[in-house]
């Protein structure tokens, strides 16, 4: 995913971003706060001004698929699907870390849509951005092996260190799958030597090995 950091303050003009702040509200919560729920009015484009939201959805037997994190500078696309729609929202966001937002009333934010040239760049760059991304993990949900998208995955996370702290259900989530199949993949890649799972770890053993089966 492609992060565009919004800067309302650098990229408005200076009275559109003094009538956007001054109408607006910054809020802060905790980690692990619900921002919204399935079903939930939205009332407020929100743009993340410190921290991380996940926005999941959740199925029926309670499974979790994750869509899309949304962090600093980022604004999420299912908040700006449901305004342009006037639709509840479709999925959940819970704060990952204390996390600070600008809530943005809906008539402001319409307002602002339909006067500054550069805002409404703003919102709809971002929205691009993010259906790309969303159709992009349908795609690997459909056709992607999950040896394929779990070594790509185990990759990602070791950017800093060989060891990850991570469990087999966080990892199924991250994938959309069930832990169980998961598990299994896990085992078939220690069995090969290119990982070593501990508990509440995972140590990458032969990264060049995991790099190719990502390919």
């Amino acid at each position: 995913m492609t992060d565009i950091d919004i800067s309302l303050e650098e990229l408005l003009q200076q009275k559109e971003f003094e009538y956007i702040n001054s109408q607006s509200q910054k809020v802060t919560v905790p980690a692990n706060s619900t921002v919204f729920r399935q079903g939930d009015s939205c009332k407020n484009y929100l743009l993340v001004l410190d921290g991380s939201v996940k926005v999941f959805s959740r199925a029926e037997n309670g499974r979790e698929i994750i869509l899309y994190r949304v962090k600093k500078g980022e604004s999420c696309t299912l908040t700006t699907a449901c305004l342009f729609a006037s639709n509840p929202y479709p999925a959940e966001g819970v704060t990952e870390t204390d996390s600070t937002a600008l809530m943005i009333p809906l008539p402001v934010f319409n307002k602002a849509l339909a006067e500054s040239d550069k805002f409404r760049k703003i919102i709809f760059d971002q929205y691009a951005q993010r259906l790309s991304d969303v159709i992009n993990l349908v795609e690997n949900l459909s056709f992607g092996h999950i040896d394929i998208r779990l070594a790509r995955l185990l990759l990602n996370l070791s950017t800093n260190s060989e060891t990850i702290e991570t469990t087999h259900q966080t990892l199924a989530t991250e994938l959309g799958s069930a832990r169980e199949v998961i598990s299994r993949q896990l085992k078939e890649f220690e069995r090969k030597d290119i990982i070593s799972l501990q508990r509440g770890s995972i140590r990458i053993t032969n990264k060049s090995d995991l790099q190719k089966i990502a390919e």
